[in-house]
């Protein structure tokens, strides 16, 4: 084990010695995987990924299609994203700067509500930019991952009914009340957006609580308009979905449309964090979903 690990270090040695030749490396940190990639951290400050994709050609794919669309992201987008450093296509690399900041998911639940209008009108014309992109060009870099809500509906009761017994006893009828109910129609236009806006992809400074950044592109599709702020409604609640509402470029009727499907994405959304929080062992994620039972599956 230990020597993989050298040689990996190794890895990144070379790969960053190539793509960033006179960048001296004096440490690199293994930060984890997940599925789709191996983390590493250089000299505190570069990220390093790795596809863990066995097709060289599909690694090569996948790198180009991230940094064209990390690339036009920051030129639209009014907060700092991760740009590419540079890139290896053959071994599915690329490089990044880390953006300052903290996860809003590091920031206690107190703090957090005290600062949530704040963080939400930003991130409300964040969704501002990113959704009046024509979709047709971002179309060629990600997927449209829109999905009927009869379908999110019949997930969520699946994904309740294995974790109906973590719900607190008091909130248990108002879920089953939601789950028993029509989804919201069908048929809006979609739009480009980050798709998983939580707030463990956005960056705060918790000095002066100004967003440093939002992080973590890959889930980015044409989707509803709505979705993403269904997740500022489930993590920050109803008077920062609001604000985010208040801040986007949109008449009072599109926005009460919105408003209203993220209801329905947010009490989705939750059910899918807190079964994500029981099968990791994450607490954050735990913590947060009980938190937001309060506001999306009120008592009484």
């Amino acid at each position: 084990m230990e020597n993989r690990s050298r040689d990996r270090a190794e890895d990144v040695r070379d790969v960053v010695a190539a793509g960033m030749p006179g960048y001296r490396v004096d440490g690199v940190e293994f930060l984890g995987e997940g599925e789709d990639n191996r983390v590493y951290e250089v000299n505190g400050e570069l990220i390093v990924r790795f596809s863990k994709d066995p097709d060289p050609r599909s690694r090569a794919t996948k790198v180009s299609d991230e940094t064209r669309l990390l690339t036009t992201v920051a030129s639209v987008s009014p907060l700092p994203v991760p740009e590419p450093a540079f890139t290896v296509a053959d071994q599915g690399c690329l490089g990044y700067f880390k953006l300052p900041g903290l996860p809003l998911t590091d920031v206690s639940l107190p703090h957090r509500s005290a600062h949530s209008a704040a963080v939400a009108a930003v991130l409300g014309e964040l969704l501002g930019a990113l959704h009046s992109v024509p979709v047709g060009p971002m179309a060629e870099l990600v997927e449209n991952d829109e999905q009927p809500k009869a379908l999110w509906l019949e997930e969520a009761r699946e994904t309740y009914a294995a974790v109906a017994g973590r719900v607190p006893a008091e909130h248990r009828d108002a879920v089953r009340a939601f789950l028993d109910a029509p989804p919201p129609a069908d048929g809006h236009a979609p739009v480009f957006s980050h798709n998983d806006l939580g707030i463990e992809h956005v960056l705060v400074d918790p000095d002066t609580w100004e967003v440093t950044g939002v992080i973590d592109w890959t889930d980015a599709a044409i989707v509803d308009p709505a979705y993403d702020f269904g997740l500022i409604h489930r993590d920050l609640g109803p008077a920062a979905v609001h604000r985010a509402l208040r801040a986007y470029p949109a008449d009072a009727r599109e926005t009460e449309a919105i408003a209203e499907r993220a209801i329905f994405y947010a009490r989705c959304a939750l059910l899918e964090d807190l079964a994500y929080g029981l099968e990791t062992g994450r607490r954050t994620y735990l913590d947060k979903s009980l938190a937001a039972l309060r506001w999306l599956y009120p008592t009484g």
